[in-house]
């Protein structure tokens, strides 16, 4: 019987390979060969110890081609690319019924693999539901279709964001996550101003489409913020730094009327002072964002399958799955963007 291949961490910077028996999909299944996967931060956070849930299959970010479908499947067939969607969500909750199924009491309750907790996107192939898989352009790069998923969150973030048109836009962060977000501030007819400490990030924030650079490690970022507004503050702030400082300065360079969107999650989590009374005369709106809806993850599919999106500037390697410890080593250094293992 044919087996393949699944990345497991049992430990801190511990890895290993397990075998698991490959089946044939019924009903609404469809097994996908994974051809990339991308390394995000939860997967870095696990691997460096700093969340501890040990055995686990990481991988959510990833896309592959369809090798076999159950018989109940319509959409999809052999040969197809696809990304996916490994957010799980219940359908019954009061959250899910009320549209906002990323918000779903069982989020991150995944299990691709039998026995195994976690996305499993690390592995040689995938068993998944249709409802999950994205059909891609046959033509795009798998690796770009694996960047379906933090595209997704980033869409997600943009529509809390409600931008309008010559709007001023702050990015915090010009990551892969701040990249994705200057782009899409950009489509959204912005004038987008990045703040970034790293000066190579700055250029590929430029290249993104960025229309301001502020190298905050050098100046006052919200000073500077406040000048190009003529003293109003922006219209949006959208923070995807995990520093509780930058979501203190993000608050204080927002305008009247304007939108913060907490992009980032804080590891360690660390409260920061607020002015109440600014929230309460200015009708500014603080909010967070987390995990793409289903609409936000079919966006971002048709993005980067029509070329509106290109994301080439933020792969920063490809490493093969038989060298995934290299990978991790390649992904946690703070000059990478995504580090994408191909199978």
């Amino acid at each position: 019987m044919d087996t393949y291949k699944v990345a497991v961490m049992t430990g801190e910077e511990t890895l290993e390979y397990r075998d698991f028996t490959l089946k044939n999909p019924v009903g609404r299944q469809v097994l996908v060969k994974i051809d990339s996967c991308a390394i995000c931060t939860l997967e870095q956070r696990v691997y460096k110890g700093m969340m501890k849930y040990y055995p686990f299959a990481g991988g959510h970010e990833f896309a592959g081609i369809v090798t076999k479908i159950g018989e109940d499947v319509k959409n999809l067939k052999p040969g197809d690319l696809v990304s996916a969607r490994l957010l799980t969500n219940c359908g019954t909750c009061h959250y899910c019924r009320s549209g906002h199924e990323n918000q779903c009491v069982i989020s991150f309750q995944a299990s691709v693999h039998d026995g195994l907790n976690g996305p499993g996107g690390l592995a040689e192939y995938a068993m998944l539901d249709d409802t999950n898989l994205y059909k891609m352009a046959p033509d795009l790069d798998p690796a770009h279709a694996a960047l379906t998923e933090p595209l997704a969150c980033c869409v997600h973030s943009i529509e809390k964001g409600c931008i309008g048109f010559a709007d001023d836009v702050v990015v915090m962060g010009a990551g892969i996550m701040g990249a994705f977000h200057i782009k899409l501030a950009k489509l959204r007819g912005a004038r987008v101003i990045a703040c970034e400490l790293d000066t190579d990030r700055l250029e590929i924030a430029r290249q993104m489409g960025a229309d301001v650079l502020i190298d905050s490690g050098k100046t006052n970022a919200v000073e500077i913020v406040k000048q190009l507004t003529e003293g109003r503050g922006a219209d949006v702030v959208f923070c995807t730094v995990a520093s509780p400082l930058s979501a203190a300065e993000a608050v204080e360079m927002t305008g009247k009327l304007g939108r913060v969107v907490m992009y980032s999650s804080f590891h360690p989590k660390k409260p920061i002072e607020l002015d109440v009374n600014k929230v309460h005369y200015s009708e500014m709106n603080i909010t967070g964002s987390v995990n793409p809806r289903i609409r936000d993850f079919q966006v971002a599919s048709r993005l980067l399958s029509s070329g509106i999106i290109d994301p080439s500037l933020l792969i920063s390697a490809r490493v093969p799955f038989s060298e995934l410890h290299d990978a991790f080593e390649r992904a946690i250094d703070p000059k990478s963007y995504r580090i994408i293992v191909k199978m």
